[in-house]
């Protein structure tokens, strides 16, 4: 029993905004007292008048299981016997003169109806893991240097049951579907957009009410766990999109949680988020601070999650984010920076790390906010990763131009490397790029049919050619034609078209590429892994690279066309002499292309080109890039010729 109410400590803990574990003592928690089964349940509601827990065990009479004040903490505690595993409930909340009265779903519940009921459920979240071997080393594979490829995932539209029966995969039909195909593909990591219950599902989970239980819809909580223990199993990461940043306005949910604005700010100003109708945390509130950390480490212990990625990031940075001159209310300098939300990011970071050094967390931040990946010591947020937001942006308008046009954007892929290492980047072609009438990655290609393939060819080529890690949504693995509709699964017959299959044999071999070529990962977010060859050559639409690892012989030179007019006879500096093999051509026959290329390899002449005393003479293929290393299996005379001179 006293290993669930809680201690002074807990109380002075919460109070001060630092307690990260609230959920083993706050919300339904199943006991025995005195010799009777039941659940004893905590809520926090400061501004209460009367509060009772109702629900199946007491035929939801509001007069029946009344809980008790802890001191002046805000906390009501109680005992419920009988209340068991499986049975619904809610908190009966009263204010003075009953200005306010209303049944509340348990902010710290496991478990959630399926909407659009609301109702929480006791749960107990007792399960038995099989991901050792992946827990103790997961530290390894989820290092800076290591290589780390996302497979974003919306569960409910990635692929029907089996028999049709349903119209969403359930977790436990996912999580072998999944492994089957991330194994195929070669994604290292599955981000899930996010699964804490939402009562609007084409909110696709960013509008969240219960943020301690996985969404019912696929199943209950243990289905999430076997989702995420046969991943880990398989050695695959899984990263769950977390949304600390607003949350809904329905009436059983947070807001105006004991008749007060209690979780938001009362002033729509800072409380209330035009874009998205939904509420804004507190974060100055210290026991705000204490339920967001804690629902952090939540998945971290209780799901053993890899890792987080957390949304609208920017929208907690700006006081002005999305409002008009007199819609928001200046900092304590008069400022747009919103301090309480910085203070609350840097110690979210702080605590994940201290606690689970071996995971990592992401911040979806769009402007050019500083220092959002380096370490607090050193005034930044603290987060593992960012995304870039501006490669994903320039890139994408870029290669949506006309290639007749693109040699006047050529700015547009060279900008990147005056800031590609002021971050631990994520490079994201994520799900906000294909919906909302903006389409497909295919239909944002110009051009005909051949033309579209070969571009997305090259987006994805690009995408991995570039320092940072991958993260790319599902259905672009294979080139869907439709932009993503939550209420459809992913067209899977496309595969059985030789173009559609061709853009899935790439990814496959750049995530074989990149996983197992230490000059296309181990440095990611190091300028040492990064060196230009020409990035000027904008007439021509032409860029030449090279992606570095701890030793010259990883390293691999890029060279890629952005137009559709083969390119014969263009010459690329090169280190040293001897037999370079294109490892990776994006126009070869087998990705669907038209072939165009270098006949697997050519050798370096002693040519001297762009600094260097050795060249190689390419045939670069239409809307395509090579990747070439030098091989070190055969030497030749010359390599050892003594260069030309000019």
């Amino acid at each position: 029993m006293n290993t669930i109410r809680l201690s002074d400590k807990d109380l002075y803990l919460f109070n001060e905004g630092t307690h990260h574990r609230l959920y083993d003592r706050l919300g339904a928690h199943l006991v025995d007292l005195d010799g009777q089964r039941g659940t004893w349940f905590a809520v926090w509601a400061p501004n209460a008048n009367y509060v009772s827990v109702v629900g199946d065990f007491n035929g939801w009479d509001n007069a029946v299981h009344p809980l008790s004040p802890r001191g002046r903490t805000g906390i009501w505690e109680g005992f419920a016997a009988n209340a068991t595993v499986g049975q619904r409930y809610k908190y009966w909340i009263v204010t003075d003169q009953a200005s306010f009265a209303r049944n509340k779903a348990d902010p710290f519940a496991f478990a959630a109806e399926t909407p659009p009921d609301t109702a929480s459920v006791i749960v107990d979240l007792n399960y038995s893991w099989h991901d050792e071997v992946w827990m103790a080393g997961r530290s390894q594979l989820q290092a800076a240097g290591s290589p780390i490829t996302i497979y974003e995932v919306h569960l409910g539209s990635w692929m029907l049951a089996p028999h049709g029966k349903e119209n969403v995969c359930s977790y436990r039909t996912a999580a072998h579907r999944l492994v089957d195909h991330v194994k195929s593909m070669g994604f290292t990591h599955v981000e899930l957009l996010p699964i804490m219950e939402h009562p609007f599902y084409g909110s696709w989970g960013y509008q969240t009410s219960s943020y301690f239980a996985p969404t019912r819809r696929y199943g209950p909580p243990q289905d999430f766990m076997y989702l995420i223990d046969y991943l880990h199993q398989h050695n695959i990461g899984v990263i769950l999109d977390w949304v600390p940043s607003h949350f809904v306005t329905d009436a059983h949910g947070l807001g105006k949680f004991d008749g007060t604005s209690l979780y938001e700010h009362a002033d729509p100003r800072q409380g209330f988020h035009p874009d998205w109708n939904t509420y804004i945390f507190n974060y100055g509130r210290n026991e705000v601070r204490s339920f967001l950390l804690s629902n952090a480490m939540f998945w971290l212990d209780k799901y053993h999650v890899d890792g987080l990625r957390v949304d609208a990031v920017a929208s907690m940075l700006y006081l002005d984010y999305s409002r008009s001159a007199n819609e928001w209310i200046p900092n304590r300098y008069g400022g747009r920076e919103n301090l309480e939300a910085i203070d609350f990011l840097q110690q979210l970071n702080t605590m994940v790390y201290q606690s689970f050094p071996d995971v990592l967390t992401a911040a979806e931040e769009s402007t050019s906010w500083p220092k959002v990946s380096r370490p607090v010591y050193d005034g930044g947020l603290g987060f593992g990763y960012k995304w870039d937001m501006g490669w994903m942006h320039d890139t994408l308008a870029y290669l949506q131009q006309d290639p007749i046009h693109r040699k006047h954007h050529h700015h547009q892929l060279t900008f990147r490397s005056v800031y590609a290492f002021s971050e631990n980047f994520l490079l994201p072609l994520s799900h906000d790029e294909v919906v909302h009438g903006k389409g497909s990655l295919l239909e944002k290609m110009p051009g005909d049919d051949w033309q579209k393939f070969a571009n997305l060819r090259l987006l994805l080529s690009y995408q991995f050619a570039q320092p940072g890690k991958k993260l790319l949504f599902m259905g672009c693995e294979f080139g869907t034609r439709k932009e993503w509709n939550h209420d459809a699964v992913l067209d899977w017959t496309l595969l059985e078209l030789p173009a559609h299959d061709g853009i899935r044999h790439l990814v496959q071999d750049l995530n074989r590429i990149y996983r197992t070529e230490p000059g296309m990962a181990q440095f990611d977010s190091n300028s040492s892994g990064f060196r230009w060859v020409e990035g000027g050559d904008a007439e021509r639409s032409v860029l030449s690279f090279f992606r570095c690892g701890p030793d010259p012989a990883d390293d691999i030179l890029i060279v890629g066309n952005f137009t559709p007019v083969p390119r014969h006879n263009y010459r690329i500096g090169v280190p040293a002499g001897g037999y370079w093999q294109e490892v990776l051509n994006s126009d070869g026959l087998y990705y669907g292309g038209s072939g165009v290329g270098n006949a697997g390899g050519t050798y370096a002449v002693a040519i001297p080109s762009h600094g260097q005393m050795w060249s190689l003479n390419l045939t670069l293929p239409p809307l395509g890039i090579v990747f070439f290393k030098r091989s070190s299996a055969d030497k030749t005379a010359s390599e050892t010729a003594a260069p030309l001179t000019t």
